[in-house]
C-alpha cells in the first residue's frame, strides 16, 4: 500500500513510468534527482501520509525508494 502511493507520487513527479519503479530505485543515480526534488518529494510525502515533518538527519539516510517506503511505515506504526 505504502509503495504503491510512493510510486505513484514518485512517477508523477520525476515523470518516469511506474512500473520501473522499485524498492531498489535510487533518488540520484537513477531518477537524477537534485535537492530541491527531494524536498518538493517530501513535502508530498508528509502531506499524503500525514506523518509530520521529516527531519534534516532522517532526510539524508534516504537514498533510495525503499529506505524512504520503510520510513513512512516506522513513522506510520509509531502514530
Amino acid at each position: 500500500m505504502v509503495f504503491k502511493k510512493v510510486a505513484g507520487m514518485i512517477s508523477e513527479q520525476f515523470g518516469v513510468d511506474v512500473s520501473t519503479i522499485t524498492m531498489d530505485t535510487l533518488f540520484e543515480e537513477d531518477l537524477s534527482a537534485d535537492s530541491l526534488d527531494i524536498v518538493e518529494l517530501t513535502m508530498a510525502l508528509e502531506e499524503e501520509f500525514e506523518i509530520g515533518e521529516m527531519q534534516d538527519e532522517d532526510l539524508t539516510n534516504l537514498r533510495s525508494v525503499g529506505d524512504i517506503v520503510n520510513y513512512i511505515q516506522t513513522r506510520l506504526s509509531d502514530n
